[in-house]
């Protein structure tokens, strides 16, 4: 069985100094515990909670931060896209496509994901059901890209809160398809405030719970300082802790794998 594997970076891509400081990073815990790290981070945020939030700075310029992420420390890097022409662009440069949760169900985008060839990574809508998600993953193997993951993040509990569903996992891998946890959004208090909130304590607890379910991989967002980051300050995992966050799944994972 193929070892667990992370999609680990900032929420946006804010500097290039930070990314290569998180990438750097990354790259090290990924050479130390012969693991895969994918780099993630979004070019720009189409979803913001607030009109002040920071949406990006400038399209073209982050995705030449993240090509350079790419071909400097030798990963894979993700990105989300929020349209079908950002399909077409952002695919120039990264490895994966993600899907944002609010545009899992987006015919267009997914059609236009699939055809670029590229991995497409769609994140669980917090409205949608394992099996909305399967619908979504067809979409785009109708293009005949069968590189199709599916990212459980949590599904809304009333207002402002979430909750994760456990039985997603096993539904959605039941049907064929690689399945991630996302350890960090998973765990936000959506639209708090002018970021949304978030219960950061738990990202430990949740993202074990889900490896013990038996996910192929785990996603989370890590910054040097959370408090200071752009965007989604009450879930980035602080990126001292990384590492540690790491190895604890990997042995939890082997665990599982060896019974």
């Amino acid at each position: 069985m193929e070892n667990i594997f992370f999609i680990a970076g900032p929420c946006l891509a804010e500097s290039r100094e930070m990314l290569h400081e998180v990438a750097s990073e990354l790259k090290a815990i990924s050479l130390d515990a012969n693991i895969k790290v994918i780099f993630k981070a979004s070019y720009r945020k189409a979803n913001r909670t607030s009109v002040n939030s920071t949406e990006g700075f400038g399209d073209i310029k982050s995705l030449e931060w993240l090509a350079e992420i790419k071909e400097k420390y030798d990963m894979e890097v993700l990105t989300d896209i929020h349209t079908a022409e950002e399909a077409k662009i952002a695919a120039k440069y990264v490895d994966y496509l993600q899907i944002p949760a609010f545009l899992c169900r987006q015919t267009d985008i997914l059609i236009a994901a699939g055809e670029t060839g590229k991995i497409v990574n769609i994140k669980k809508g917090q409205f949608a059901s394992a099996d909305v998600m399967v619908k979504a993953a067809k979409k785009v193997q109708s293009t005949g890209n069968q590189n199709v993951m599916l990212t459980e993040r949590g599904t809304f509990f009333g207002y402002n809160d979430l909750v994760v569903d456990f039985r997603s996992l096993k539904i959605m891998a039941d049907a064929g398809f690689p399945v991630i946890y996302d350890a960090t959004h998973s765990l936000q208090k959506p639209s708090i405030g002018e970021q949304s909130g978030g219960n950061p304590e738990f990202i430990p607890a949740l993202a074990r719970a889900a490896v013990a379910v038996g996910v192929n991989g785990i996603f989370f967002e890590t910054h040097p300082n959370p408090k200071q980051a752009l965007s989604d300050q009450e879930t980035q995992l602080p990126l001292q802790l990384a590492s540690r966050f790491i190895n604890d799944l990997i042995l939890i994972d082997k665990f599982i794998k060896n019974l």
